[in-house]
């Protein structure tokens, strides 16, 4: 039986990683889209020779790392240096994503990705679960996580997918506003309410 394919996602500071864990914990196969979107532009990929030919050398750190920053000023600032970027590395992320979740054993896989109702990464996937968080504890919760300001925080709010347009698309919701043991009696579950499903349908 190939496993079925759930996507995990949620606006920043909503606790995607503490219920990704909670699944890893539980022996579920988990693939992260952000490390796959950082697999693919390691050197020696061809993804970076591409990135390094469009951009030039200003992109890479001294070790021939890419300068994720550097980057992301240029692409920030130019909406069709963006695209070229985007159309380059979507496909290639999505490849990575695929065959690493083809490797999964468990009887379905989870993929978490910040982004995948924007990305279009939810069409690998069968079924979405959606962590949500009230706005105002996501931003207290990335403030401690990540000493960012409130303004930079609510700039990326902005970016993501609005919390109704993920909630649209989502079959079942975590609303993440207690602790962390109730957070986990509760991935414990929908563990166990998915590990009943048949391609991701009940």
């Amino acid at each position: 039986m190939k496993p079925w394919i759930l996507g995990l996602t949620g606006g920043i500071g909503s606790g995607k990683s503490a219920v990704a864990q909670g699944f890893i914990d539980r022996g579920v196969h988990v693939v992260d889209a952000d490390h796959a979107a950082r697999w693919v532009v390691e050197p020696g990929r061809p993804a970076l020779a591409k990135i390094i030919e469009y951009f030039g050398t200003g992109v890479l750190q001294a070790d021939g790392q890419l300068d994720r920053g550097a980057l992301r000023k240029l692409v920030f600032a130019d909406a069709e240096q963006r695209r070229w970027l985007e159309s380059l590395l979507h496909p290639l992320i999505g490849q990575e994503i695929s065959q690493v979740l083809a490797r999964a054993e468990s009887p379905y896989a989870i993929l978490v990705s910040p982004l995948l109702i924007e990305s279009g990464q939810r069409l690998l996937t069968q079924r979405v679960l959606v962590v949500d968080t009230p706005v105002e504890l996501q931003v207290q919760r990335t403030i401690a996580r990540d000493q960012s300001t409130e303004e930079q925080v609510r700039a990326i709010l902005q970016a993501q997918a609005s919390r109704e347009e993920r909630l649209r698309h989502a079959h079942d919701v975590l609303v993440n506003d207690r602790d962390m043991a109730w957070l986990d009696a509760e991935v414990g579950r929908l563990h166990s309410f998915y590990l009943t499903l048949r391609g991701g349908q009940p």
